[in-house]
């Protein structure tokens, strides 16, 4: 029945409303709409129009009305069934007066008995919805917890946020006031370079000009005697004669200064001894050393100062833990390195006993290390004044100029590391081969009056 009355809605349906007739009108063609919805179409159209057909109409000839066809439609209204409350059963038209909770849906008395819900949980409507409603209420605070912990969590990271921000823009002036100093210096030592060339250069210029302006004049002097000279030679027998001992005194030549060129008494500005002393000076301007010292792995023998920059050897061993880090003899340094290129100075002073280097990260720190590249310890040393590369004597080092300063030159990516005399710019020792691990500087001393210490290049004295 249902299905019939479908079937006859779709043909009593308006085209334009989409809607049952109302006041049905019928054209020439035989297409039927509502009366009203024609005349609306109609005022839109130049030329009247079936809506269906797109027949064109007259205004003279009137649609048709039936007024069987307008009580057809009225009654199918009347007869067409409404929807299912949402109170009622939509399967059985029966009051929702239960809950199922397996199938999380309100059912009839009906429903209840059917197998679809045998043995599924039930209870009445009113109860359910107090049990639900507790549930949920339970689950909302739970909710509301966790939105309360969200904002504190936002909050918390918009104030990291601006205070990353803010750090960064400390940062970041701190970076340019010290490239800015480093900026300055170099432009005041290129201005003093620069004058003190220009000075040198004056100077020798000075000296060639005198030189030039000397040599003009005994070239002129010398040319106008062998004028008078070629004169005399032409004069006749008695007067070339009377004049001899004049010629004489002519002809006698005038002293020839060194003839090497100048060029090979210029010296050339030593460029690379000035980039060397204005690096080392550019030094000055950095406030910590590159590396510091780990207390922690200091042997008991060895007292490292509190700012971590100095190592002090002691006559009585110190109490001191027992940890997994510390050496049975040296220190190392907090920063290990396992790749790029990286520098720092050693003073050692006028000590006789001291060694330095790197050592592998893996290396027993329990027990004397073994000096040699193989075992992952890569160190040089002076004992009681003979410089030694791990165990094997330096013979090419001169002992009227040991070096206070040992400069510690690691390329990691290049496996290279060297020992420096800064002042002198000569390397003094060399490890290449490679590193297989990550390395930390080693420092040991034996030497009860003069410490290790590692320091901000501003105090070299260049």
């Amino acid at each position: 029945m249902a299905d019939d009355l479908s079937f006859l809605e779709e043909d009593l349906t308006c085209l334009v409303c989409c809607d049952i007739f109302t006041d049905p009108v019928t054209l020439q063609c035989s297409h039927s709409l509502c009366e009203e919805c024609l005349q609306l179409l109609w005022t839109t159209q130049d030329v009247p129009q079936c809506p269906v057909c797109h027949e064109e109409c007259s205004h003279n000839d009137k649609p048709t009305k039936s007024l069987e066809f307008r009580a057809l439609c009225e009654s199918f209204k009347k007869r067409k069934p409404t929807a299912v409350s949402g109170d009622v059963c939509p399967e059985h038209k029966e009051a929702l007066k239960l809950f199922c909770f397996e199938d999380q849906q309100p059912i009839c008395v009906v429903c209840y008995t059917s197998k679809k819900h045998e043995n599924h949980k039930c209870s009445p409507l009113e109860e359910a919805v107090g049990n639900l409603k507790g549930d949920l209420k339970t689950q909302m605070d739970r909710l509301q917890t966790t939105l309360a912990d969200l904002k504190k969590d936002r909050e918390s990271r918009v104030k990291q946020a601006e205070l990353i921000k803010k750090h960064s823009i400390i940062t970041e002036n701190q970076i340019k006031e010290e490239f800015e100093k480093l900026h300055q210096f170099l432009t005041e030592e290129e201005k003093k370079q620069i004058s003190s060339l220009r000075k040198k250069i004056e100077s020798q210029d000075k000296k060639l000009k005198a030189r030039i302006e000397k040599l003009s004049k005994q070239i002129s002097d010398l040319s106008e005697r062998m004028a008078a000279f070629c004169q005399d030679m032409e004069a006749e027998n008695i007067s070339f004669l009377q004049n001899y001992s004049n010629t004489i005194k002519r002809l006698k030549c005038p002293s020839v200064p060194n003839r090497t060129p100048v060029l090979q008494q210029y010296q050339h500005h030593p460029i690379q001894t000035m980039i060397f002393t204005t690096w080392a000076r550019m030094q000055n301007l950095v406030e910590q050393p590159p590396v510091t010292l780990d207390p922690d792995t200091a042997s008991n023998k060895l007292q490292v100062s509190e700012d971590c920059t100095c190592v002090r050897y002691v006559e009585m061993k110190l109490r001191v833990s027992d940890n997994p880090e510390r050496l049975h003899g040296g220190v190392l340094a907090s920063q290990g390195f396992s790749s790029g290129v990286h520098c720092w100075d050693v003073e050692v002073g006028e000590s006789n006993n001291w060694t330095l280097g790197v050592m592998g990260e893996m290396v027993s720190r329990k027990k004397l290390c073994k000096m040699d590249p193989k075992k992952r310890f890569w160190c040089f040393r002076n004992v009681d004044g003979k410089y030694k590369k791990g165990t094997k004597p330096v013979s090419d080092i001169d002992g009227n100029e040991r070096p206070n300063i040992i400069r510690l030159q690691l390329d990691f990516d290049e496996g290279e590391l060297r020992f420096i005399d800064p002042f002198r710019n000569s390397s003094l020792c060399t490890y290449s081969g490679g590193f297989p691990e990550k390395v930390f500087p080693y420092f040991c001393t034996g030497d009860l009056d003069t410490p290790l210490s590692l320091f901000p290049a501003n105090k070299q004295k260049v």
